[in-house]
C-alpha cells in the first residue's frame, strides 16, 4: 500500500486519521497562508489544503499526502484566532444564539502518479444563548486563544452548543475523513483493503 503523510502538525488530525487505522506519518509545511485579493473562503481553503500537500512532495515522492485548511465565517466574514481573552469572549458573546459556518478544505496529493483530488465541505454550528458568566467561564478552563471561533470542539466547546449541522462532524475538527476515505479508495488505499501488517505497523511523525 503508498504509504500515507499528514501534513499537519495539529495532534486533532493525527488523532482523526488514526481512526482510519492506517500507518502514516507526518509534517508540518511552512507556507504562507496569507488569503489572495477577492478569494472566496471555498476557493482559499482549497488552495492551502493543496499547497500544504505540495509542500511536502519533495520530501515523500512516492506517497499519498493529506493537507487540511479550515476557516471559520460569521456574518460572512473570516473568522480570525482571537490571541487574548477579551477577544475571545467578545467572539463568543457575538455567538450567542447565532449561527458559524466551518469551511474545511481536504486535499489528497499521490506523488507516484502525479495526480490529486481537492475538495471541501461546510459544518454549521449554532449556538445556544449563554451568559457572559458561561462564556467567561468556558474561556478561562479552556483558553482558546488560538482557534477560529474561540472554542475547542474536541472539550468543552461542545456545551456552546444548541446544534450541528453538517455531513461530516469530523470536518468541524478540521479533516474530513468520509470524503479523504472516499478518495483513498480510488487511489488504492482502501482502509478496509489494509493487511494486518499495515495495520500493526502503526504511525510515526518527523
Amino acid at each position: 500500500m503508498t504509504p500515507l503523510v499528514l501534513a499537519s502538525s495539529s495532534p486533532w488530525r493525527r488523532e482523526l486519521l488514526e481512526r482510519l487505522g492506517l500507518p502514516f506519518s507526518w509534517a508540518s509545511p511552512d507556507i504562507d497562508e496569507t488569503r489572495r485579493t477577492d478569494e472566496t473562503p471555498t476557493s482559499l481553503v482549497q488552495r492551502l489544503s493543496l499547497t500544504k500537500a505540495e509542500a511536502l512532495a519533495d520530501a515523500y515522492s512516492r506517497h499519498l499526502i493529506i493537507g487540511s485548511d479550515q476557516v471559520a465565517l460569521f456574518d460572512d466574514q473570516i473568522l480570525g484566532k482571537p490571541h487574548t481573552q477579551e477577544r475571545a469572549c467578545a467572539q463568543l458573546r457575538a455567538f450567542s444564539g447565532q449561527r458559524v459556518r466551518f469551511v474545511t478544505g481536504l486535499a489528497l496529493l499521490d506523488t507516484a502518479e502525479h495526480r490529486h483530488w481537492v475538495g471541501y465541505q461546510h459544518y454549521d454550528v449554532v449556538f445556544r444563548r449563554l451568559t457572559d458568566t458561561e462564556i467567561s467561564t468556558y474561556v478561562a478552563r479552556e483558553q482558546p486563544l488560538q482557534c477560529a471561533g474561540s472554542f475547542r470542539m474536541e472539550g468543552l466547546g461542545i456545551t456552546l452548543f444548541e446544534r450541528l449541522e453538517g455531513d461530516d462532524p469530523n470536518s468541524l475538527i478540521g479533516l474530513p475523513l468520509i470524503l479523504l476515505c472516499r478518495w483513498l479508495r480510488e487511489a488504492g488505499a482502501d482502509p478496509l483493503a489494509a493487511s494486518a501488517t499495515d495495520v500493526a505497523n502503526g504511525d510515526q511523525g518527523n
